[in-house]
């Protein structure tokens, strides 16, 4: 196994998408930057990532020179939105088997009046739930004891239905896990390759139902990453590929090794693609280029992700919902909607266009790939519009068939709606745009976002394409597309740092508190993290650790983040008023007031551990003379309305820094199109990404 005493000359990351797996090699020595794209397998993702690899090496690229692996996938999403995930077993208190009938009691939070509404299928249904006698208080004192002949005799029973992987999940466990803990034993004992997701160590945190969905999710998905890390890490080894600095990104927008144990933190992986390009963003973008409020538009092939990056940091919250099912862990603040290259458009029951949230995926894909796709998408529409170059589609690695698209968009959209092909094309566009568009007003407004002091970036295949467009929609003065769109989410790979996230909940009436029982509590968090990353091979890294309280107003049901950045450590009692008022501020700011006499509770500790890893550049562009060369041509193309106006076509490589385009114009590159609409224009900047801002009459 390479220990990173030899050679150390590449970095690799690799973003796996539902259409397309791009891969990003970093060359430490020279600073150049070796880009691959292939299809997407979804039967097996990691077929998809060795062939890319297998790309470098036949490009001369020595495997024992690539010293870190980092990638980004959607498998555990996958899995989770498609039901492909294990069948598992949940073990809870006797007496509250209603749990996770009543879970919190709240409605669709989109619609909360919505008298249709229906819970997503149980994961873990009524005749694979055992109850065990057991019972710890809010104190973590033992009320009753484990029964173990009940765990047994459950153990026993869920392995005889195939059951795998267990859940258990007794309440107050995140106070005292003894019980956890003795019934993990348990079961391993009966069925040593079980996997045994604890709540107690995937979500230590108060409130039953978000601990038990978040374990339950990790149970259900712990086998099918286990598998997809074995497969992949085998495939690398097979390679020579034998660094032991092998990452995976996390929805927090940090990485962990493949070695981190999968059985409390398989749940940290389910945004994991998403998170990478937003990471990128903040990195990259924000920080190098001192943008502090950017909203990226991350589209692909599949799926449509947007975020925001406020004052440089990408926003988070500690709670999302994935497929109807809360995740209580902490992640960056992704919204996903089905606008994606392959989402497919027809007429409805009511006769009216709509496009998603069926997608061709990477099989078949859109009809002009030619692999069997009957049924035309966003990127057929965007080949008839003249946005994409049928002979130079992935740097002309795949030819497109542009007669296949138009006659599909003819015959399912345009015939029906009664309008001739190019309007039928352009409203599938528009109507992808709109969604875009009116999905980042409404998660701005939410956030109370001012978007015309945003940038937009957009990144993906199919991000560029579109993004002028959408801004136009939104108001949004400036875009900014990396120099590297549709490969940038693996750039984002190469920017983060290894982030573990530590919680505890242990309720208390914060002015009662001592300064130093608070730093015993953050220590011992400290202190896992240290076991923890030593586990991962990482005992000799540098950490450092950021602390954070959540804290509310002795009543309330929710309770907010304060963070402790220069309040110790160590803790003490002068630091103790400054963390109060720091609270107060933070309530007023959320909710428009605070009640500066009301007691004040602690309900949780939160750590964050991070390991540093070395970072991406951007670097000032130097222009190479002999691109030059290429001549300019010209494409027909469609923009807003059916009749089409010559477009400029060039190619990205051969545009210098400080170069100007007027629009309408069409960039062309290896992973991506830009199109610059009329009454645009388009500047390389000095680092080769090109800024897009609407023209002022």
């Amino acid at each position: 196994m390479n220990d990173g005493s030899g050679k150390k000359r590449y970095r690799l990351g690799v973003d796996v998408g539902g259409t397309h797996t791009d891969l990003v090699l970093k060359d430490e020595q020279t600073g150049s930057i070796l880009i691959e794209k292939v299809s997407s397998s979804p039967e097996n993702p990691a077929l998809a990532v060795l062939a890319g690899v297998d790309r470098f090496l036949d490009r001369g690229v020595s495997p024992e020179e690539i010293y870190f692996f980092s990638h980004g996938t959607t498998v555990t999403t996958n899995a989770l939105l498609e039901g492909k995930g294990a069948k598992v077993g949940l073990l809870i208190n006797s007496g509250y088997r209603a749990i996770c009938e009543v879970q919190t009691q709240a409605r669709d939070e989109g619609n909360p009046y919505d008298h249709l509404f229906a819970r997503p299928e149980h994961l873990t249904p009524p005749d694979l739930t055992k109850e065990i006698p057991c019972r710890i208080d809010f104190e973590g004192c033992e009320l009753t004891p484990l029964h173990v002949s009940s765990v047994q005799e459950a153990a026993r029973s869920l392995a005889g239905r195939g059951v795998n992987s267990f859940a258990v999940c007794y309440l107050f466990s995140f106070m005292n896990d003894a019980h956890e803990r003795e019934t993990a034993r348990i079961i391993r004992k009966i069925i040593p390759d079980a996997k045994v997701s604890l709540s107690s160590q995937v979500l230590p945190r108060i409130r039953e139902w978000p601990r038990y969905s978040t374990t339950i999710i990790n149970a259900y998905l712990v086998e099918v990453l286990s598998d997809y890390i074995k497969t992949l890490a085998e495939g690398l080894d097979r390679k020579l590929i034998d660094t032991p600095r092998r990452f995976l990104m996390q929805s927090n927008g940090g990485v962990m090794p493949l070695a981190a144990n999968a059985e409390s933190q398989t749940v940290h992986t389910l945004l994991s693609g998403p998170a990478a390009g937003v990471q990128g963003t903040a990195w990259l973008i924000g920080k190098n280029m001192e943008i502090g409020n950017i909203v990226t538009l991350d589209m692909g092939g599949t799926s449509a992700d947007i975020a925001f990056i406020q004052h440089g940091v990408p926003l988070e919250h500690a709670e999302a919902y994935v497929a109807e099912r809360i995740v209580a862990v902490p992640a960056l603040d992704v919204s996903t909607i089905s606008a994606g290259g392959g989402s497919i458009a027809r007429i409805n029951s009511a006769g009216l266009l709509e496009v998603g949230p069926q997608s061709a995926g990477a099989e078949p894909g859109p009809v002009c790939y030619g692999k069997g796709g009957k049924e035309p998408t966003v990127t057929d529409a965007d080949l008839v519009c003249g946005f994409l170059n049928p002979d130079f589609f992935l740097g002309g690695r795949t030819q497109l068939d542009t007669e296949a698209a138009r006659q599909s968009i003819s015959d399912r959209v345009a015939v029906p709606m009664g309008a001739d092909l190019e309007t039928a094309a352009m409203g599938i566009i528009r109507v992808v745009n709109a969604r875009m568009a009116d999905e980042i007003r409404v998660q701005a407004a939410k956030k109370g976002v001012d978007l015309k002091d945003f940038t937009l970036v957009p990144f993906g295949g199919a991000g560029p394409v579109h993004a002028a467009l959408v801004a136009r929609d939104l108001g949004i003065q400036r875009v900014l597309i990396p120099a590297s769109p549709g490969a940038f989410s693996a750039f984002g790979l190469l920017c983060a740092d290894v982030i573990h996230d530590y919680i505890r909940s242990d309720l208390d009436d914060l002015g009662e508190l001592l300064p130093h029982e608070m730093e015993a509590t953050f220590s011992d968090l400290e202190k896992t993290a240290f076991l923890d990353l030593e586990k991962e091979g990482l005992g000799n890294s540098s950490v450092r650790f950021y602390r954070e309280v959540d804290l509310r107003y002795a009543g309330q049901g929710y309770e907010l983040r304060v963070d402790l950045e220069g309040l110790g450590p160590p803790l003490t009692k002068g630091v103790l008023p400054k963390l109060i008022e720091r609270f107060h501020e933070r309530h007023e700011a959320v909710h428009g007031h605070a009640a500066r006499e009301a007691e004040i509770e602690l309900v949780s500790y939160r750590v964050r551990a991070v390991v540093e890893e070395p970072k991406l550049e951007l670097m000032p562009r130097k222009q190479d003379p002999v691109v030059e060369q290429i001549e300019l041509q010209t494409r027909s193309a469609i923009f807003g309305a059916a009749d089409s106006v010559s477009a400029n076509v060039y190619r990205r490589e051969t545009l210098a820094p400080g170069r100007k385009i007027a629009g309408p114009a069409i960039i062309e590159q290896l992973d991506s199109t830009t199109v610059v609409p009329p009454d645009w224009s388009a500047e390389v900047d000095v680092f080769g990404n090109l800024i897009l801002r609407e023209d002022k009459v």
